[in-house]
């Protein structure tokens, strides 16, 4: 019984990376849909009204990332928009390792150390598919082809 709960635990975070490596690109436009829910249900917009409007609000920023990206030639600008997305990333990936990383590792000092490294991994791992997916993906958006 012992042996199953270490099985569903690694799988546990082994799925939880997964999940966290192809969710990276996606928390700012979560955290931006999340501020504008909460501004539209204090202005009275109603759950369900907030909730439409966060997501439209994540959707467009997500396509205007992409698009921004597409769009702009210089690789300078274009690194920086990519930034943007990665930096927020980062921080969920340190939070999250580091969640992950205390369940197993008595010492906070290794524990943060290993928060570090998730960051940098899941926030390059964001950078990185905003830089060379997003040409991709908004072309084919842009096209009306799915291949």
């Amino acid at each position: 019984m012992i042996l199953l709960g270490i099985l569903f635990s690694l799988f546990g975070m082994g799925f939880m990376c997964w999940l966290i490596f192809n969710a990276a690109v996606y928390v700012l436009p979560f955290y931006v849909g999340g501020w504008a829910a909460i501004a539209a249900y204090h202005s009275g917009a109603g759950f369900i009204g907030a909730g439409i409007a966060g997501l439209a609000v994540g959707v467009v920023t997500v396509i205007a990332g992409q698009l921004a990206i597409l769009a702009i030639p210089v690789t300078a600008i274009r690194a920086a928009i990519a930034l943007l997305f990665a930096v927020p990333a980062a921080v969920a990936g340190y939070s999250a390792t580091l969640g992950l990383a205390e369940i197993g590792i008595p010492s906070h000092a290794w524990g943060v150390a290993f928060g570090v490294i998730g960051a940098a991994m899941v926030g390059g791992t964001a950078w990185a598919r905003m830089t060379f997916a997003a040409p991709t993906l908004v072309g084919q958006a842009l096209a009306g082809g799915s291949d």
